[in-house]
């Protein structure tokens, strides 16, 4: 376009549109702007439409829907951000706007928001929950590591690695920690460890940084694989100081990479001087042990056996006897009563013997017949009577 126009030149509205349109294209593309989002109005087929705005002035925006989709975080009215896109104008209108490509929080109070907003939603689903908390291993054999291969906070965790116990393998899951496609290698890393079970226990973290750079640590993504992850996890984000929604998460938090090592790693040392411990403990307790069983044994040599024999003897000898002391005079006694009940027996039945009758001076009467007469109505006169006294017979003839 040439630096001036001539003053006696007319424009179309289209052509003056037209030239505006490509000069701004031309020299306003790949902007970033920093603004207050307000006039926030969502499309249905997915599209955002807002304004942008600072204290002294506005700008329409517009962001498409495979850009949007993108976004890790829900706009508001309100919020200030940090947009990148070009410079265009809409024709119908005459409008000039922003079509952004790439949009962030801008601002550690408009961060702090999001964050907490996304805490609360998260909690709600039961993802920071105590009882899904894993318990970390007390030695492990292999450590996992998801953090930037060329950062600090993993020459950190291998130095003190290294010192704290050597025989400790480590295995790299390397990952970018800030910025653009940094929360989805992290979670993808969380993911692989967990297909192929690379370790026993995962160190998930960076050094520190700003808030945004923090920022990948709190994505959603991030959140649910460390959440999901069957591989006990510790988080380690930046400092002491600095929190991120991976901690809720994790099954341990650790203020550092570093303390995250020496959390997971035990000393070689110490493993050594505890396991030392326990040797002299064991070897305590078997000398103790096999000192009594000697006692025990000794008292059972040739010259004690018998005594301890007749011990357990003599007192089951002298219950047998009794037994049968018992046992015998049991017998005699029963003997006797039924000696005495046989005699008792007998005298009642001779008592009531007809012989013992007779001898005393009666006699039986009966007829030729064998009917014993026990009436004078039984005979009458001419009758042949037989006469039994105790001895011999005696034949009669009633009269």
């Amino acid at each position: 376009m040439p630096n001036s126009v001539p003053a006696d030149a007319v424009f179309t509205v289209s052509n003056l549109t037209f030239v505006l349109r490509e000069t701004l294209e031309a020299n306003f593309a790949g902007l970033t702007l920093e603004g207050e989002i307000s006039n926030y109005r969502p499309n249905a087929s997915g599209h955002l439409y807002f304004t942008l705005k600072d204290e002294g002035a506005s700008i329409s925006a517009v962001m498409f829907r495979g850009n949007a989709y993108k976004l890790n975080f829900v706009p508001k009215d309100g919020m200030k951000v940090r947009a990148t896109g070009s410079i265009t104008v809409y024709a119908p209108r005459g409008q000039y706007q922003i079509v952004i490509n790439k949009m962030e929080i801008a601002g550690a109070g408009n961060i702090l928001q999001v964050l907490e907003e996304r805490k609360q939603r998260l909690a709600a689903e039961g993802l920071f929950n105590h009882d899904r908390k894993k318990p970390i291993p007390f030695y492990s054999q292999r450590i996992g590591i998801v953090t930037s291969p060329t950062g600090a906070a993993l020459r950190d965790i291998l130095q003190i690695t290294r010192r704290r116990n050597p025989g400790v393998d480590v295995v790299i899951l390397p990952a970018l920690v800030q910025g653009e496609g940094a929360a989805v290698t992290i979670a993808n890393m969380v993911k692989t460890a967990n297909d192929f079970n690379l370790c026993d226990v995962l160190i998930v973290g960076r050094g520190g940084g700003s808030l945004e750079d923090l920022l990948p640590f709190s994505e959603e993504i991030v959140v649910r694989s460390i959440a999901d992850s069957k591989i006990p996890v510790v988080s380690a984000v930046g400092h002491e100081i600095d929190w991120s929604l991976a901690d809720y998460a994790a099954d341990m938090r650790a203020p550092t990479p570093s303390a995250a090592a020496e959390l997971v790693v035990p000393k070689q040392s110490d493993l050594l001087q505890e396991l030392s411990g326990y040797k002299n403990e064991l070897y305590t307790q078997i000398s103790s042990k096999v000192e009594r069983l000697k006692l025990m044994i000794k008292s059972f040599d040739v010259n004690n056996m018998e005594i301890r024999f007749r011990s357990i003897q003599q007192p089951l000898l002298n219950r047998l006897e009794n037994a049968r002391e018992n046992l015998l005079s049991g017998i005699n006694d029963k003997i006797k009563d039924t000696r005495n009940f046989i005699q008792q027996s007998v005298s009642i039945l001779e008592g009531a013997s007809p012989q013992t009758i007779l001898n005393r001076g009666y006699s039986m009467v009966r007829t030729p017949e064998g009917k014993i007469v026990r009436s004078q109505q039984d005979v009458s006169s001419g009758t042949k009577l037989q006469i039994y006294p105790a001895s011999g017979m005696i034949s009669a003839t009633v009269d």
